[in-house]
């Protein structure tokens, strides 16, 4: 994997790694990951032959800079971070394939910049209001009790190159960036590239995709049994053929 320059986005710096060949697929990782997340679940190996890779880190996360502002982690500085890593590798067209926050992500860059798209592949994500006290309830106040936090939530279920990348995120960031949502609803609608959505069963996410599906004129949608928020996106055995299988028709 080629690690390649940042690219300042107006003054933050997001770093991003590419890797294969074929179309372009840009994959957003969620709260708390980074890029590199991708190849330990083993989505890299699985998509790299047919797929040129486009792995970010996002802002607050894993080598791109990590403002303690609030005001730093709008939607709109989010969907310009993608964009400004399109522009920087001369793409003018990607499929984006995002999860959690990455999902989130994918609705803002749908509504902003629909013609860079061919098509949004969305896990445990939806554009509606969201209370994400949840999710800064996992959050420690203090570094000392990250490497339990981490143990309680993804316990044995990621890779030590993970777990390691996890200790060292930017509690600071964290906090700034994990804000209540409002919603970006209004972007379904107009939603015509191809969408697949996917879900755990066992995610508290579950019931608002599954409303969001209803409201795409043109998605494809599965759930994972006995998967929870995080266990989802590790069942890349399940979720990779659905990916190959969607994006196949897109590039048909």
């Amino acid at each position: 994997m080629a690690a390649l320059p940042f690219v300042n986005n107006q003054g933050v710096r997001i770093h991003y790694e590419t890797v294969g060949s074929g179309s372009a697929l840009v994959l957003h990782h969620g709260t708390f990951g980074s890029g590199a997340d991708w190849a330990d679940v083993g989505y890299v190996d699985a998509l790299k032959e047919d797929h040129h890779l486009i792995l970010l880190d996002s802002r607050g996360h894993g080598e791109s800079d990590k403002p303690h502002d609030p005001a730093a982690y709008g939607l709109a500085h989010r969907t310009s971070d993608v964009l400004a890593v399109l522009d920087d590798l001369s793409i003018r067209e990607a499929d984006y394939f995002g999860y959690s926050l990455g999902g989130w992500i994918g609705f803002g860059l749908a509504k902003h910049a629909p013609h860079r798209f061919n098509s949004f592949i969305l896990g445990a994500a939806h554009p509606y209001a969201e209370d994400m006290q949840p999710f800064r309830d996992y959050m420690p106040r203090s570094p000392e009790a990250v490497p339990t936090m981490v143990d309680q939530v993804f316990g044995s279920r990621i890779t030590p190159t993970m777990r390691s990348r996890l200790l060292a995120n930017d509690l600071k960031a964290l906090r700034a960036l994990t804000q209540d949502r409002e919603s970006n609803a209004d972007v379904l609608p107009s939603m015509t590239m191809p969408c697949l959505l996917f879900v755990g069963e066992l995610d508290p996410r579950l019931a608002k995709v599954k409303e969001c599906v209803s409201e795409l004129p043109n998605a494809t949608f599965f759930t994972l049994p006995e998967s929870d928020h995080i266990g989802a996106l590790l069942r890349s055995d399940v979720v990779i053929p659905h990916i190959k299988a969607f994006l196949s028709k897109v590039r048909r």
